[in-house]
């Protein structure tokens, strides 16, 4: 299992923008703000955004200025990624960017990096803040009377600092073994398929049938909260059998590439602004 398991570097795609200063801070804001629900459009996936981001930034700096998040409008949006027609959840997208554009010139002078210099090196106290300012943060669910935290594009703001700059600068946090994986739609189909969960024989037919399964049910939220479980215990198994320590970070990452270049992947299918 240890050989099995290859370290794969944050951008190795080269499909982000980066220039080691807080302008790429901005970039993954925006990115991490967005970074959810591309499925309804077959043609449609995270390099797309995280590409047409990039060049957005590269033919105008500005881009991503606190006071222009404000002021998209979908037609907008759709020009600056060069998406021929409407983008799934369109206007929550645009609501999103206006209440980070807001948030941010509000409370961190515009500026997503001085958020970053806010937590102290901690990626824990990053996620807090993010999740207590920026609602369209705010991952969470109501699972038979207890509320259930998944976070998971606040948690990946934090990671997606930490591969960018490796570990330093904005990238450096003291606790980054505290995140988990990024419980999305990718990552469970990728798990199911390695053994790691089974489901049951109402959601997995609901899978193969391409149904769609609510946002905040029990059996959504079930799947996502078994897939941080399942990737702690393979945490835990890895340590223990082969004396290796990973991060959640980084089986995430690995499980995700894995589900990226398996077009066949069957995954469940939630409309959901938060992955």
């Amino acid at each position: 299992m240890k050989e099995s398991i290859p370290k794969v570097e944050w951008d190795y795609e080269g499909i982000h923008y980066f220039d080691n200063g807080p302008l790429t801070v901005q970039y993954l804001f925006v990115l991490d703000a967005l970074n959810f629900c591309f499925w309804p459009d077959k043609d449609l996936n995270y390099d797309h955004l995280a590409k047409g981001l990039k060049e957005a930034l590269l033919n105008d700096h500005s881009a991503f200025d606190a006071d222009c998040l404000q002021k998209y409008t979908g037609p907008q949006l759709r020009e600056l990624l060069k998406w021929p027609r409407s983008l799934p959840l369109e206007e929550e997208r645009v609501r999103l960017l206006h209440e980070v554009g807001f948030e941010l010139e509000r409370s961190f002078e515009g500026k997503a990096s001085k958020l970053v210099e806010s937590c102290g090196k901690s990626a824990v106290k990053l996620v807090a803040l993010v999740t207590r300012h920026f609602p369209g943060f705010r991952d969470h669910s109501m699972y038979k009377g207890h509320q259930v935290f998944l976070y998971k594009r606040a948690q990946i703001f934090a990671a997606d600092l930490w591969g960018a700059f490796k570990g330093q600068g904005y990238g450096e946090f003291n606790d980054i073994g505290s995140i988990t994986m990024f419980a999305d739609y990718i990552v469970p189909a990728v798990l199911q398929q390695l053994g790691v969960l089974k489901y049951s024989s109402t959601l997995a037919n609901a899978i193969q049938a391409s149904s769609e399964i609510g946002a905040g049910t029990e059996e959504e939220v079930e799947l996502r909260a078994c897939s941080i479980f399942a990737v702690e215990k393979m945490r835990e198994l890895l340590s223990i059998k082969c004396g290796k320590q990973v991060l959640s970070v980084e089986l995430d990452l690995w499980l995700w590439s894995v589900g990226v270049q398996c077009p066949s992947l069957q995954h469940h299918r939630t409309l959901s602004i938060y992955y």
